[in-house]
């Protein structure tokens, strides 16, 4: 037994290992890996090592120099500072919405499609009417309902209506190999379902999940971008998508100011992350999945 365990734990070493080495390995994704690796650095040291940035009207809609090399806002705080402690805020929201939409498709769509009958019936009944209504102006209601004070309620209020598509995409998925040997076998064994779930078809349908988590957090910064432009959602802190509603509210930064800094650098890192997760992506799967790493 000891040597089973020894041998089992290698295996598994070993194919993290492989994973690890099939991405980096994967030029688009080994790019896009470092891109979102430096974001998520800056998000994490950001906040140690820099305090909130205080007003100083004095110092205000002052154009890029040495002692404020993306120069200031309207009330003469740093925007350097502010995009790097709104990188936090940023991909807090994306995380979350990520982990709630990926909750709630999963376990939709794995019971629909394990379970069928008309708990199937009823669920995809429920996804299909999600699917049809356009999310976007469904969450600008919900952001006039839902109280939004920190991140983990924006990324709820941007996950409430962005799991359906996902949920009948795993549903598909599970259909596809809820019949194969191995489940056939975990039945006649008499396991119960949620081990079934748990050993059998997230290992299965683990690549597509992933791929999918770094999509929707993509999606969830343009659309919380979308909200803050609105002024739909009084979130409190530095996300960027509050610095460009300020910058065109509150600084004029596309009318000549000499403050287009302060709108191109919430900007600019937007795109740079959007990049990030789309090259991650690309090799994701690959890495992920056995039958394309064969």
């Amino acid at each position: 037994m000891k040597k089973g365990e020894k041998s089992y734990k290698f295996k598994n070493s070993g194919g993290i290992k492989e994973i690890l080495i099939t991405i980096w390995n994967n030029k688009m994704s080994r790019i896009g890996l470092i891109i979102l690796l430096v974001f998520l650095g800056i998000a994490m040291i950001g906040p140690i090592l820099l305090e909130e940035p205080k007003a100083d009207y004095l110092q205000r809609l002052k154009p890029p120099s040495r002692e404020h090399i993306l120069g200031t806002d309207y009330s003469g705080k740093d925007t350097l500072v502010q995009l790097i402690l709104g990188s936090k805020d940023v991909l807090l929201v994306a995380f979350w919405a990520g982990v709630i939409s990926i909750f709630i498709a999963c376990t939709i769509g794995i019971l629909s499609g394990l379970l069928g009958g008309k708990l199937d019936a009823i669920l995809m009944m429920i996804a299909n009417i999600v699917v049809t209504i356009p999310s976007f102006p469904v969450t600008m209601i919900l952001s006039m309902i839902i109280k939004i004070d920190n991140e983990f309620m924006f990324g709820l209020l941007l996950s409430l209506w962005s799991w359906a598509g996902l949920a009948k995409a795993i549903r598909t998925q599970v259909l596809t190999i809820k019949h194969k040997e191995f489940i056939e076998a975990s039945k006649i064994l008499g396991l119960r379902k949620i081990d079934i779930i748990i050993n059998d078809i997230i290992p299965n349908i683990i690549s597509f999940i992933a791929v999918n988590f770094i999509v929707i957090m993509k999606d969830a910064i343009m659309a919380s971008v979308g909200l803050m432009y609105l002024g739909l959602v009084p979130f409190q802190g530095n996300h960027w998508g509050m610095m460009i509603q300020l910058s065109l509210t509150a600084t004029g930064a596309l009318m000549g100011s000499g403050t287009i800094a302060y709108f191109l650098a919430p900007v600019l890192g937007i795109v740079f992350f959007q990049l990030g997760c789309f090259l991650f992506a690309s090799g994701l799967d690959e890495a992920l999945n056995p039958r394309l790493r064969v």
